[in-house]
């Protein structure tokens, strides 16, 4: 793996976390009355990453754009 592949892995990596715990501390605010306290902020955090991690290695790996001209590709295979 080149260095410059693995900065925009830890970028998007750090931006999934930061915004997954961001949701994540929304959705606990709304839903309960409870405060958010620096444990709470930790079990955000340790649920987020996992996840973050997750998306960001289906995201690197996975080719969308492939899969989607061979779903819409018609009859005759050729690209819509």
């Amino acid at each position: 793996m080149n260095w410059k592949r693995l900065e925009v892995f830890i970028e998007f990596l750090v931006f999934g976390v930061v915004v997954g715990t961001i949701e994540d501390l929304i959705v606990f605010a709304t839903t309960t009355n409870q405060p958010i306290t620096w444990s709470v902020f930790g079990i955000v955090v340790l649920i987020a990453l996992p996840f973050a991690f997750l998306g960001e290695i289906l995201v690197d790996q996975i080719n969308f754009v492939e899969i989607w001209q061979w779903v819409f590709k018609d009859k005759n295979n050729q690209k819509v």
